[in-house]
Formats: structure tokens, sequence, C-alpha cells
């Protein structure tokens, strides 16, 4: 596995905004988070955080956080074959305002679950997992064990880096790219990874959540 190709200096500065941001959002954001749980306690049943094992930096596994946006316990073979079928260059039929690489029609996700989604409001318990040192601000994002089994030998670079909650391909048209489009930014990002990279890219995360384009 590739080191981190930009240096240690970058790592430490990269960290310290991780920490710095992550933990004031935490703050400012908990009123918010508060609102998100009870919603999703009053929508259905099971908890309210999901928990997933996923393959961080030099393919670490490690447990991301989100809040839940399916009923639970539901099975998730048809996710595992849809995400398998795109790794192996099969493209789904676009369907307008859908990523390309999220089925069109999930029933297994709640209606509070959709809202989350739509607003990416589901990730915000990630900031806890960027405290922690699992994730990072900026990133690619963490792939689920069995994707990682069936990629091709050069989407391997993007593990040279902790995996984060936002990144180059969600500023430059998140999930309306396809998949092999969202590996080649990651892969960029590897190469071109920085402090002031990692800033520009949050300040761009903004506006690009609250425009909603090619959002989940």
């Amino acid at each position: 596995m590739d080191r981190t190709p930009s240096g240690p200096l970058v790592d430490l500065l990269c960290r310290t905004l991780d920490v710095a941001l992550a933990a004031t959002m935490l703050i400012v954001l908990m009123p918010v988070m508060a609102v998100i749980a009870l919603l999703i306690r009053l929508d259905s049943a099971g908890p309210i955080v999901f928990r997933q094992r996923r393959l961080g930096q030099s393919l670490a596994p490690f447990t991301v956080h989100k809040f839940r946006t399916m009923r639970d316990g539901v099975a998730h073979d048809v996710h595992r074959e849809f995400v398998l079928g795109l790794i192996a260059g099969e493209r789904p039929a676009s369907t307008p305002g859908r990523p390309q690489y999220k089925l069109s029609a999930d029933a297994r996700v709640t209606a509070v679950g959709q809202v989350l989604r739509r607003t990416s409001l589901d990730e915000l318990p990630q900031l806890w997992d960027v405290i922690r040192g699992k994730m990072s601000l900026v990133g690619p994002r963490p792939p689920i064990p069995y994707e990682v089994e069936h990629y091709p030998a050069h989407w391997f670079g993007r593990f040279a880096v902790r995996p984060g909650m936002t990144g180059l391909w969600q500023v430059s048209g998140r999930s309306r790219l396809a998949l092999e489009e969202m590996i080649a930014l990651d892969l960029e990002y590897v190469r071109r990874r920085s402090l002031g990279l990692n800033l520009v890219i949050l300040l761009r995360t903004v506006p690009a959540v609250l425009s909603l384009r090619g959002a989940c």
C-alpha cells in the first residue's frame, strides 16, 4: 500500500483542521442532531445510529457511523449485487434526479431516511469518526469490504489517505458521476492532497450540499 504522498507536515496540518472543525461542528450542530434522532425514533423502530464495517487508510477496517435511514434488519443483498455490477462495468438505466451508483428505487429507505439522504444529514455522526482518527473531513469515501474484493488494481491508490466525509468527486458532480469517474477523482485528490485543497473542497461542499444536485 502506498504511503501518504503528501508527507508528515501536510498530515499534521490536515489532522489539526479535522479535529478543530469537527469538534466545533459537533457542538454547534448538537441541537440539529437531537431533532434528527427524535424524528428517526418516531418514524420507525430500530437504532438511531447505523453502524457498518468499512475499510479505511491502508485497508484498515473500522466502524463507520451514520443516522439510520433504512428499516431495521433489512437485507443488503440487492445493494451488494447492484454495486458489484457497477464495479464490473455494468451501467444501470438512468433515472432523472437519481445518482448513477444508487438504486433508483429502494423500498428499504424510510420516509425520514429519504430526507436525510437527500440533504446528506445522515452523515453527521461521522464527525465523531473524524475526531477519533478513523476518518478525515476530506478524502475518498470508505467502501464496504465486499466492494474492495472486486476492485481493479489501479483503484487501490485511494487507500493511501484517510477516508473522508466529503471529497473531490462530491464537489465535482457528486453522485451524478459514473463510478469510474468518481474513483479517478479520488486518485487525483490523493496525488494533490494539501491543506489548501482540503479548505477549497470544504468550502465547495456547502453549496454542493445545499443545492441537492446529485444527492441521493
